[in-house]
């Protein structure tokens, strides 16, 4: 009797844990996380993870899950300041920051277009973004972020059809010192160095990028 009490006792435990493993991983973009300050990441950024424009949300569909796992950490930490993003990322397990970085990795990214320093400039923002301005230290755009700011691997995240306030306000906390989460505060000195016209024309060149048609 004994043996088969423990048998029995065996199985429900197996069956127990089986059913727990089969249990599908929350879709902490889509829902949420478990905590209640984790709010659904589909509220600001959009189902589509492509952002809200007019409210300076930038996209993610696409953004590197080690960039994104990074910033969120930041966030927590306070290395990089947001009164909207410090209390959602504080919510965050480490577990969950897994899960929603590659869920947003995985989303399709918009093309882009692989304009290089090769295409002659329109414009002081595509000035900037294909030649820079190195007499005052600022090198070309692209020559971090790739051909038409596509993103270049885990830390240099995408430019284009990022919304043009979103860039803006980063190159802003840039200059003003108020972001300097990145690696010897590269992002930090070339802001310092942009004039307030030259920061809202590359945001406004990278955010319509992604529409232009690539001309020989």
């Amino acid at each position: 009797m004994i043996p088969l009490k423990r048998t029995l006792l065996s199985s429900l435990m197996l069956l127990a844990v089986s059913n727990t493993q089969a249990q599908p991983t929350p879709n902490i973009y889509l829902q949420g996380g478990t905590q209640p300050g984790a709010t659904a990441c589909v509220a600001c950024h959009g189902a589509d993870g492509m952002g809200l424009a007019p409210a300076g949300f930038p996209r993610l569909a696409g953004l590197s899950a080690d960039y994104l796992s990074k910033q969120l950490h930041d966030f927590q930490s306070g290395k990089r300041v947001s009164p909207v993003m410090q209390p959602l990322a504080k919510a965050l397990s480490d577990s969950e920051i897994t899960s929603v970085t590659a869920a947003i990795a995985a989303m399709p990214a918009p093309a882009v277009p692989a304009i290089n320093r090769s295409r002659m400039p329109d414009g002081p923002g595509e000035k900037l973004a294909l030649r820079g301005a190195w007499d005052r230290q600022i090198p070309e755009c692209v020559s971090c972020h790739g051909p038409g700011g596509v993103g270049v691997g885990s830390a240099f995240p995408p430019l284009a059809n990022q919304p043009a306030m979103y860039l803006a306000a980063q190159l802003n906390a840039w200059r003003d010192g108020t972001r300097h989460n990145d690696p010897n505060d590269l992002m930090g000195h070339i802001a310092k160095a942009m004039t307030e016209d030259e920061i809202k024309a590359v945001a406004d060149y990278f955010s319509t990028v992604g529409h232009k048609e690539v001309k020989p």
